[in-house]
């Protein structure tokens, strides 16, 4: 079950969009107080560098509280997170990408209608592309994580030779792209796109584009976020209980820093993982660029790129996921 608290606690300092390393020391908390109450401490020396690792040293406490009404799992609002992470962390990333559940679905579907081979860019573990193997398709999986890669080889084994072998694996970072085949579905999931900078989105859509086949098509997911609710509100914190099968209690407390100007956004993840005999906590940081719909739009236009359909549904009153499925011009 998740739960979540809907009013933005008091404002705090914009993220850092220079700097690469925050340090929290002491002790830091979040806190949340309306219908519901969050809060979670870290003791000790937390250490997050860079944007993709995350580090928590010295004795670390956490302690998350959370009463709420249930909030349903495909609406936590665009609290994905596009860093690496590692093995213990796979069950947040199942919670955080809820609200994109269903995509896996409409991209099988969808693959139904291009056929394959397919792209899976930002590919993780494998959320997508092993059921995509699983249905006969070929696939090329592409993530930087080189661990996230080996853990999404390690499920494709597991099933067999035939989803094994439908799978190449390929590091490269999504910035950095150059492609060497044609594809006929390339796939952007989980809000990928937003880990492209706005300067770097034209090049990676020309190349993506360069690169389908006949009738292919892209087709990627974001969260939108509504320009008054990010004025108004750009300072959030949010509480849900993560969903574990594994004798693990898992909590997590979530802060979005939104800077509007800069169009940047921050999530600071404090997690408490309880066993019958211990508890742990961690840190996990993501930052996000905030996709602007009307320069998306032109972008995809300049790369000779043209929406054949869109979908989009309410997360809540600030936040929409939105879903576009694209075709090279004729």
């Amino acid at each position: 079950m998740h739960t979540q608290t809907g009013t933005p606690v008091r404002p705090a300092p914009a993220p850092a969009s220079a700097s690469r390393t925050a340090t929290i020391r002491g002790t830091a908390t979040a806190t949340a107080t309306t219908a519901a109450t969050a809060t979670a401490t870290v003791s000790g020396t937390a250490t997050v560098s860079g944007t993709a690792t995350a580090t928590v040293s010295g004795t670390a406490t956490a302690t998350v509280t959370a009463t709420a009404p249930p909030l349903r799992p495909d609406r936590l609002p665009g609290l994905e997170c596009l860093a690496p992470l590692t093995g213990d962390d796979v069950w947040l990333q199942d919670a955080l990408l809820g609200p994109f559940s269903d995509d896996i679905l409409e991209y099988l579907a969808l693959a139904r209608t291009t056929g394959g081979p397919v792209l899976d860019l930002g590919a993780g573990d494998g959320r997508l592309a092993v059921p995509l193997a699983r249905q006969g398709f070929t696939v090329e999986a592409v993530d930087r994580d080189r661990s996230s890669l080996h853990r999404l080889l390690d499920r494709s084994r597991r099933l067999g030779p035939q989803v094994r072998d439908r799978i190449t694996a390929t590091p490269a970072d999504m910035l950095r792209l150059r492609l060497s085949r044609p594809y006929q579905l390339a796939l952007m999931a989980g809000s990928m796109i937003a880990a492209v900078p706005p300067w770097s989105r034209p090049r990676v859509l020309r190349e993506i584009a360069g690169h389908l086949g006949p009738r292919g098509a892209l087709a990627f997911d974001y969260t939108a976020h509504d320009a008054m609710g990010l004025a108004e509100h750009p300072h959030r914190v949010w509480s849900f209980e993560v969903p574990r099968f594994d004798g693990i209690t898992e909590r997590a407390v979530a802060r979005q820093d939104f800077d509007p100007v800069a169009m940047r956004e921050r999530i600071a993840y404090v997690i408490e993982r309880s066993e019958p005999a211990s508890s742990r906590a961690a840190l996990v940081t993501t930052d996000k660029w905030i996709v602007n719909s009307l320069d998306l739009h032109r972008d995809l236009r300049a790369a000779g790129l043209r929406v054949a359909d869109e979908r989009q549904y309410r997360l809540d009153e600030w936040t929409r996921s939105v879903l576009l499925v694209c075709r090279a011009d004729a």
